[in-house]
C-alpha cells in the first residue's frame, strides 16, 4: 500500500521517533494525515481490514506512530477497531443516513446562528469574519483529499465558532460532533462548491454582524438545505454516498 504522495512525502524516518516530543509530535501527526489520506481517497477501500505493520513499512515508520494514528481515526469515527481482527475503515453511511444528520443539523445550527446574532462577543465577531477571509483565498478543491483538507477544516472552524458564539455550551458541543460526523462520508466535496459555500457563510456572517438573529438562522437553514442538496444531487436509492 503506497503512502499518499501529498501527506506522506517527507514524513520523518522510523529514526527521528527517539528525538524530543516536538519531533515526535511532528512525526505523529504526519503519520496520523497520510493515513487519513488514504482513508478520505479511498486508497483503503470502506470496510477494509487496516494493517499496522503494512501501513508500518509504506510509511517507514515504526508501529508506534500508526497506532496513535489509528487512536485518533477511531476517535474521528472514520476506522473501527474490533477484538480479534484489528482496525477497519468504516463503512460509507448510506444517503438517509446523510439526510438524517442535516436534518439534525437543520434543527441545531440555525438556533446556534440566531443565539451567535444575540449574544457574540466582539472578539468572537472578528474570529467569524477572519474564518470567513481564510476561505475566500483558498483554492478550487479537486477532489482528493489534500486539496479540500484546509478549506474543510475552515469550514468546521466556522460551524463550530457559531456554535461557541451562541453561548450554550451544550448546543455547541452538539453542533461540533454533528459537523465531526461529515468526515464519516468521505466525500470529496465534503463542504460543497467553495464558491457557494463561501456566499452562503458571507449572508450568514452578515447577520450576525448586524445582530439580526431571524436573518442569522435563515440563512443559515438556507445554506445547509443547499449543502445538503449539492451532496445528494447526484446519488441516487439507498446506495452509500461516494464521492
Amino acid at each position: 500500500m503506497p503512502p499518499h504522495t501529498s501527506s506522506a512525502a517527507g514524513s520523518p524516518g522510523e529514526g527521528d521517533e527517539q528525538s524530543g516530543p516536538p519531533v515526535r509530535q511532528a512525526l505523529s501527526d504526519s503519520v496520523y494525515e497520510s493515513i487519513k489520506a488514504m482513508v478520505m481517497d479511498h486508497e483503503i477501500a470502506p470496510g477494509a481490514r487496516v494493517g499496522i505493520d503494512a501501513l508500518s513499512r509504506a510509511l517507514k515508520v515504526s508501529p508506534t506512530p500508526v497506532r496513535e494514528a489509528l487512536a485518533r481515526l477511531e476517535s474521528d469515527g472514520l476506522v473501527v477497531k474490533r477484538a480479534l481482527s484489528g482496525y477497519r475503515a468504516t463503512e460509507l453511511l448510506t444517503r438517509q443516513g446523510l439526510q438524517e444528520l442535516f436534518e439534525m443539523r437543520l434543527l441545531l445550527e440555525p438556533r446556534a446562528a440566531a443565539l451567535a446574532a444575540d449574544n457574540a462577543t466582539e472578539e468572537q465577531l472578528d474570529g467569524l469574519e477572519r474564518i470567513l477571509e481564510e476561505m475566500q483565498v483558498q483554492p478550487s478543491p479537486n477532489g482528493r483529499y489534500a486539496s479540500y483538507r484546509d478549506f474543510a477544516g475552515l469550514d468546521q472552524r466556522f460551524h463550530e465558532a457559531i456554535g461557541q458564539a451562541a453561548h450554550r455550551p451544550l448546543l455547541a458541543d452538539a453542533v461540533q460532533r454533528l459537523h465531526a460526523h461529515l468526515h464519516i462520508f468521505r466525500l470529496g466535496d465534503v463542504v460543497g462548491a467553495g464558491g457557494p459555500t463561501v456566499a452562503e457563510h458571507e449572508r450568514i456572517v452578515r447577520a450576525v454582524l448586524r445582530r439580526n438573529p431571524e436573518r442569522a438562522a435563515e440563512a443559515m437553514a438556507e445554506h445547509l438545505t443547499r449543502s445538503m442538496e449539492r451532496q445528494l444531487q447526484d446519488d441516487g436509492g439507498d446506495e452509500p454516498a461516494t464521492p
